[in-house]
């Protein structure tokens, strides 16, 4: 099945967005990250409030869907001449099923149509599956980085971009 890709608009939606946030990033995130910098990390980055300000401040949100429902979402801003992908995240039990690569050829769509010359997004550097899935997609590491988010936790993140062939 062939997800759609539909913008978040409503609050409702952005509370859906929220609600995902959290399901998936603790399925996702436990292995690499403790309970309590998940829970900090969703409260700082994806609660309804973050999100309808990171929306206030340029930033767009997408669901990924399958059958009116969403499996997953992501979250990007153009920068420059670049598309920040902030944000990539599909529910367990859809994963491994193309609905990234989905995701992805809208988000390669979406930088073409704007003139953006390349994507580039931020992703843990022990989070090895999500890093091979970018690998495949042509994404390769720049640099490393290393950010304090508050409240004693930090994020240890590769760097990671793919250029764009724009007409």
């Amino acid at each position: 099945m062939i997800p759609v890709i539909s913008e978040v608009a409503s609050q409702e939606e952005i509370d859906l967005v929220s609600a995902l946030a959290d399901e998936i990033w603790h399925e996702h995130y436990s292995h690499i990250l403790d309970k309590g910098q998940i829970d900090y990390m969703i409260g700082k980055f994806q609660s309804p409030r973050a999100i309808a300000s990171q929306i206030k401040n340029g930033y767009r949100y997408y669901f990924i869907k399958l059958a009116g429902e969403p499996v997953g979402y992501m979250g990007v801003k153009k920068e420059d001449r670049s598309l920040f992908l902030s944000k990539l995240y599909i529910l367990d039990k859809f994963r491994g099923k193309g609905y990234a690569g989905a995701a992805f050829s809208f988000l390669e769509k979406y930088a073409a149509d704007n003139g953006l010359s390349s994507i580039w997004l931020t992703v843990n550097r022990h989070n090895e599956k999500s890093i091979a899935v970018y690998k495949a997609r042509g994404f390769s590491a720049v640099r490393e980085e290393v950010s304090d988010i508050g409240n004693g936790y930090v994020m240890d993140d590769f760097i990671m971009e793919k250029k764009i062939l724009t007409v």
